[in-house]
């Protein structure tokens, strides 16, 4: 069953170190088969607080998708984030 990676940043230091991480992020996404749905782009908050990035990624099933961000590749792109941003991830099964 599918699995969806859902980040919901509550803020961005510095714009720039966000592509640096996308781009070592993204290799390791890949590998653990995800596709990234959504990242950044047009938003419109519904209800709740604005959000500065949104991000969305399917992944074949939760094992991937959990597997991915424990990832030592994944981990590496962790670090030029720290601190950088202040996010929310969750993984959720689809239906």
């Amino acid at each position: 069953m599918k699995a969806f990676w859902i980040a919901i940043y509550k803020d961005i230091k510095n714009p720039e170190n966000i592509k640096k991480y996308g781009e070592k992020a993204t290799p390791a996404i890949k590998k653990y088969n995800g596709t990234i749905l959504a990242r950044g782009g047009k938003v419109e908050t519904i209800e709740g607080q604005p959000s500065p990035r949104t991000v969305l990624i399917e992944f074949p099933t939760m094992e991937d998708a959990i597997k991915c961000y424990n990832s030592a590749e994944y981990q590496e792109a962790m670090k030029i984030g720290k601190g950088e941003f202040n996010r929310h991830i969750q993984i959720v099964e689809g239906v």
